[in-house]
């Protein structure tokens, strides 16, 4: 398993008391497999994505990310093993306005203290497999939507994360585009091996997914295959 998250629960404060945002939660998500997250606004996806991110630390149980257990780890050490180990595609691209198409690729390696030079190679070739290879020279205001969030996808690919988290990654976009979108994640998320967890509202979205799991009130339904699985 690259990804899992045992027994999780998750509080926040609400007046005088808490309120639960997930209910020992336990999931696995194994290498190469994409899990799609479905269920309605409130019901505890977006804070499942931000526990599995390491970006939000859960009141009980555990987050192990490509045999890393967090539990006890620093917030320097947090960041290292996010920049390294996880890859998080969010809803808008938020791309640096100044910067190129392979340039905000390189940037990525850049803040793991690689050199952007000797990451333009890899940067390249995730922009060939995400069908931008004539546009790295871009800049945003260059690119429509859809190919803007390509740009993202890549980028959250740059440091070959062994996790990949999608958050609603076609809110932005029409039909059309949403679903090559959601079909180039699962085919990358086979070839580069990514546990990929994918936030969505849209059921039309679960075919591209070897699972699916329901939320609903911080507790999961047991997942089942959806693809061919």
């Amino acid at each position: 398993m690259s990804l899992e998250l045992h027994d999780i629960t998750l509080t926040y404060p609400d007046g005088d008391g808490r309120l639960t945002a997930l209910d020992q939660v336990t999931l696995a998500v194994p290498a190469g497999t994409l899990t799609a997250l479905v269920g309605p606004s409130g019901s505890g996806k977006s804070s499942l994505l931000a526990v599995a991110a390491t970006l939000v630390t859960p009141d009980s149980g555990t987050v192990a990310v490509d045999g890393v257990t967090t539990t006890g780890l620093s917030r320097g050490e947090l960041a290292a093993l996010r920049r390294r180990s996880i890859g998080t595609v969010f809803q808008q691209p938020n791309l640096l306005p100044s910067l190129t198409a392979v340039e905000q690729l390189q940037v990525m390696a850049h803040l793991d203290g690689r050199s952007p030079t000797a990451a333009r190679p890899r940067a390249l070739e995730l922009l060939a497999a995400v069908g931008l290879a004539d546009l790295a020279g871009r800049r945003p205001h260059q690119l429509s939507g859809g190919q803007r969030q390509r740009v993202n996808i890549a980028r959250a690919l740059v440091n070959d994360p062994k996790v990949l988290l999608v958050d609603e990654p076609t809110s932005a976009l029409d039909h059309e585009r949403g679903a090559a979108v959601l079909d180039l994640i699962t085919r990358l998320t086979h070839r580069q091996a990514t546990a990929t967890v994918l936030v969505t509202h849209d059921r039309t979205h679960l075919t591209t997914a070897d699972r699916f799991v329901e939320v609903h009130d911080g507790r999961l339904t047991a997942g089942v295959p959806v693809a061919g699985g």
